[in-house]
């Protein structure tokens, strides 16, 4: 009697643990995508998130990374859960093909995630030099899945998965250099943002308090929210703000200084003697700096 071989419990449980983690992975970059549209700050436990969110890497055609990534994890959960959508005992065979043709995208898919997420890490660790917890999650739920891929099934043809992986990783990095590279060349006259609203005397007032209290304005040239904050300033107002540029690419930066103060995120306002993260109101800058004149804000 020979007796049948028994399934390993991980090729049972593989697609179970895949829809999972793209789940929790789906969740992660809601919340990320969310406080990006929002320009809110990240709830994070560690420092570094906000830097990273608001660098121009966190941004692709418009639109936040983060969003890019939810809707990866989504088709990744949903190729996971698609056989079991399928009734096994009326349509065996289109449920076989399923499986088969959906193990080998989840594999791509997560081999390309996997690349993608390594280059991300690159980024924070030596260029945005901040980390993002919740990058890091996505990132390790992006190797899980790509092992999961690999090991969840028994493939009869380790060569053809080899053959997919090399050229899903080609392309997904030739991919990412060319989207990123506007960024990456020489960049602080380029991507400048230009202020495009006009400021009322109020403003210009407020700003004029702020330099002589001494109040600093920290940020980055490719920064999104420290050109919004500026925005609400306006033109004229800026001319006359104390600002700090932390970025060494940029225009006369000052990063020692900044290292010296701690500026995890930008922008981040020092107004007597406390730093305050992110866009902050004229009325919130007038009331902390203690400035008395008229609040009649506004930018055209």
């Amino acid at each position: 009697m020979i007796r049948r071989r028994s399934t390993p419990w991980i090729h049972q449980k593989s697609r179970f643990i895949i829809a999972s983690l793209a789940a929790f992975g789906a969740v992660i970059t809601a919340y990320l995508t969310l406080v990006k549209l929002t320009g809110g700050n990240a709830a994070c436990p560690i420092t570094g998130c906000d830097q990273v969110l608001s660098s121009p890497y966190a941004v692709i055609f418009g639109l936040p990374l983060a969003l890019f990534g939810f809707v990866a994890y989504i088709i990744m959960a949903g190729m996971a859960v698609s056989p079991w959508l399928i009734n096994p005992e009326t349509q065996k065979s289109l449920r076989t093909k399923t499986e088969d043709w959906t193990w080998l995208l989840i594999f791509a898919q997560a081999t390309a995630m996997m690349i993608f997420s390594i280059y991300l890490i690159y980024l924070m660790a030596f260029v945005i030099k901040s980390l993002c917890i919740y990058c890091i999650a996505s990132a390790i739920c992006s190797l899980a899945l790509f092992i999961l891929g690999l090991l969840g099934r028994d493939w009869e043809d380790r060569g053809q998965l080899f053959f997919i992986a090399v050229v899903v990783a080609m392309i997904t990095l030739i991919g990412t250099l060319a989207i990123y590279a506007p960024i990456n060349s020489p960049r602080a006259e380029k991507n400048t943002f230009q202020i495009t609203t006009t400021s009322e005397p109020a403003n210009i007032e407020l700003a004029q308090y702020l330099t002589q209290s001494d109040a600093k304005m920290y940020g980055a040239f490719w920064c999104e929210h420290c050109h919004d904050q500026k925005e609400l300033f306006g033109q004229q107002a800026v001319e006359k703000l104390t600002y700090i540029e932390c970025d060494e690419a940029g225009k006369n930066p000052q990063p020692d200084l900044c290292k010296a103060k701690s500026i995890q995120g930008y922008p981040t306002w020092e107004v007597q003697g406390q730093m305050y993260s992110g866009i902050q109101s004229l009325e919130k800058l007038a009331t902390a700096s203690g400035y008395k004149g008229s609040r009649a804000f506004g930018a055209r």
